[in-house]
């Protein structure tokens, strides 16, 4: 999907232990996909471009993950999206004790994962280097979106005037079973 798009993607790091790729499955076809990148000695992607501010948020201790390479079939309902979301974050909140989301979007991106996540701006526009393409920083406390499925997951068409993506995140009672089965490698 990237190559579509006419964006160069760095396949150097596809190999690396930091990382885990998620996909959704319909009828055994890839629907899909997201990069879960976790922040170690060597860092994150987003360092390339973002290391100073980036830098400011490990200083005060936050513990960041980089979703990256999100491509998700254009014909595939708000559920995909929201499921795919909600189970990177269990992957790294409940699982890993990630506390920050921080992601390099493209500017003309920008707004829909501000409103549909909750994300706030922490970078000023750059040209992505791994892409060569634009892009601005954007960071999401995990805190805002534990507190935001505890209000909406689960409500689906039920949410009221909500319009962002967490009525079609699973309801926090099933956290506890998804979480098991990651922890355990189940699907």
């Amino acid at each position: 999907m990237y190559s579509w798009r006419g964006y160069s993607v760095d396949h150097s790091l596809d190999n690396d232990p930091n990382k885990i790729t998620l996909l959704a499955d319909t009828a055994g076809k890839t629907v899909g996909t997201m990069t879960l990148c976790f922040d170690t000695e060597i860092g994150l992607p987003a360092d390339e471009n973002y290391k100073d501010n980036l830098d400011e948020l490990r200083a005060k201790g936050c513990k960041l993950c980089e979703p990256s390479r999100l491509a998700i079939d254009k014909n595939m309902p708000k559920r995909v999206f929201a499921s795919m979301i909600h189970i990177s974050y269990i992957y790294a909140h409940n699982i890993h004790d990630f506390t920050d989301y921080v992601i390099e979007v493209n500017p003309r991106h920008a707004a829909f994962y501000k409103k549909m996540l909750g994300f706030k701006d922490l970078g000023q526009e750059r040209t992505c280097t791994r892409v060569n393409a634009p892009a601005v920083l954007l960071r999401l406390e995990l805190q805002h979106m534990t507190e935001q499925i505890k209000k909406f997951g689960g409500l689906m068409e039920q949410h009221g005037k909500e319009k962002s993506f967490y009525p079609y995140f699973f309801p926090t009672k099933d956290e506890p079973g998804i979480t098991g089965r990651l922890k355990d490698g189940r699907n």
